[in-house]
């Protein structure tokens, strides 16, 4: 089977006709784990679909360092930005295993949008939802201290526990490194708060997960930390 924009969850509404005019302006690559994606302050304005795989987006500050905004897997799209407004790439995207995905240059990408509604307000949807995920993280690292910016993200890689009602998994078990990119720290102090976690009972390691026993708590003292 050939590749098409009708496999892209975005372009579903598309007829037949307009797929078929798009499908010869766009191209398809794969790309290796940990192979580079887009890199800061590339010029280029190209929008990519992921079909396959998982690519994580990095934000770097001035000083160097680095904070994970974001992880995305099939169905979405990212690179949209510098399509819409013509300025440099403001993160970073890296692979994380073997991905294969759609690349549309912004003029195409802007071409389509303007020329068909409905794509035009499932953009304008996800947009939205992505800056009200910003607008939660940015309060977080203003108000919350690191440890209960830990809960909050722990609390948003979970899942619920299969069989057990109440609790939370986070599988594969997080990397203290990335956690502390995540939310802004120092990789020690993540693992100083996950002790302290698993001595009060709240969090467990088991094999292939992250276990958290009380997500209830770790919402409760959330909350008491905003309202302080």
């Amino acid at each position: 089977m050939s590749n098409t924009l009708s496999m892209i969850p975005l372009f579903k509404s598309l007829d037949a006709a307009t797929l078929k005019a798009f499908d010869s302006r766009v191209r398809w690559a794969r790309f290796e784990e940990n192979e580079l994606v887009i890199d800061y302050d590339d010029n280029s304005n190209d929008v990519y679909f992921i079909l396959s795989g998982q690519v994580r987006v990095l934000y770097r500050t001035i000083t160097g360092k680095e904070v994970i905004l974001n992880e995305m897997t099939g169905g979405q799209f990212f690179g949209e930005l510098s399509a819409i407004d013509g300025v440099g790439r403001s993160a970073n995207v890296t692979a994380l295993n073997r991905s294969q995905m759609c690349i549309m240059s912004g003029a195409v990408f802007m071409e389509l949008v303007t020329q068909n509604p409905e794509v035009c307000r499932q953009i304008l949807t996800i947009l939205a939802a992505r800056i009200r995920f910003l607008n939660t993280r940015l309060a977080e690292h203003s108000f919350l201290q690191t440890k209960h910016r830990l809960y909050a993200e722990l609390i948003r890689l979970s899942q619920p526990r299969a069989g057990q009602a109440g609790q939370r998994v986070v599988t594969p078990p997080p990397f203290h490194h990335d956690l502390a990119a995540r939310i802004g720290c120092r990789r020690e102090a993540v693992s100083r708060e996950l002790s302290a976690l698993e001595k009060e009972g709240l969090v467990a390691k088991n094999r292939g997960a992250l276990v958290l026993l009380n997500p209830d708590e770790l919402n409760k003292r959330i909350s008491a930390a905003l309202s302080d």
